[in-house]
């Protein structure tokens, strides 16, 4: 008898559970929360249909060092980052998933396979020093966001589920454009159980890449921050397909393309300094 591993057993998998792409997989999270007030012009350029604009054009950003407990014995320990802009879709609201670079091969690449989440390898820095808390993240050598705080007071416990709105589908193979196959637009439902939140006051700088242009979206008001600690079930399904041509002027940025030939965003500012 010789043992094959690149084929599963499917019967003797079904009562094993687990795995990185498990939805059973549990995690235990410290999270530096943060969101943040954009130029409204840029927050509405970013989403694709048929997502629409929330109330107010709010960033959320999220640094996370993540345990995630796949079996008794398997652990991964990550950190990861998640920058969503404010969106709805018939009525619920969400984050649309503009970017998330995070640690861990497989964790990147089952979460991109499975919800259609953009993750991308990066190096995320989480330290917590007393009441002092620094995080930032690099890819390709360069450092593209930074956040420093100070954690004041608790503010308690808090269960809450958050929606995140991310697109799946698969790029053709001629390399030429479009898809192969139907797109989707995914929604991705994450239940925090946070027992313990607590207020900060802090900063947030936005840096140059031409991989990853975060700077592009920046901040104009720092509206909270938080501190959380506790754990998080995360879960997902398919809204709707999409027509391809919707996402054509965003999927490049799900991978490294640093001489795209991007749009210019006329800003309600400007109209202002032109008639002064």
């Amino acid at each position: 008898m010789a043992r094959l591993r690149y084929v599963k057993n499917l019967a003797a998998a079904q009562n094993a559970g687990g795995g990185v792409g498990s939805a059973s997989a549990k995690t235990i999270v410290r999270t530096f929360r943060a969101i943040y007030e954009t130029e409204p012009e840029i927050a509405a350029a970013v989403l694709p249909q048929p997502l629409k604009l929330g109330a107010e054009p709010l960033v959320f950003m999220q640094f996370a060092h993540v345990i995630m407990e796949l079996s008794e014995t398997h652990k991964i320990d990550i950190g990861a980052v998640t920058v969503g802009v404010a969106a709805e879709h018939e009525g619920t609201k969400g984050w649309y998933v503009l970017a998330m670079p995070m640690e861990g091969e497989f964790v990147v690449i089952s979460g991109r396979e499975i919800f259609g989440e953009p993750k991308k390898l990066a190096k995320v820095d989480f330290d917590v020093k007393g009441d002092k808390i620094h995080v930032a993240v690099q890819r390709n050598g360069i450092k593209f966001i930074e956040m420093n705080g100070t954690i004041g007071a608790e503010t308690g416990p808090k269960d809450f589920t958050e929606h995140f709105f991310c697109y799946k589908a698969m790029p053709a193979i001629t390399r030429k454009g479009g898809f192969d196959g139907d797109c989707f637009l995914t929604q991705l439902d994450w239940e925090r159980k946070y027992h313990k939140t607590a207020k900060i006051s802090g900063d947030i700088k936005l840096y140059e890449s031409p991989y990853d242009p975060i700077v592009d979206v920046p901040v104009k008001r720092i509206v909270e921050m938080q501190y959380c600690e506790g754990g998080s079930v995360t879960s997902g399904k398919i809204l709707r397909k999409v027509p391809g041509e919707w996402l054509e002027p965003f999927w490049h940025q799900r991978y490294d393309e640093p001489t795209v030939q991007c749009i210019e965003v006329p800003l309600a500012g400007d109209k202002k300094v032109a008639n002064a």
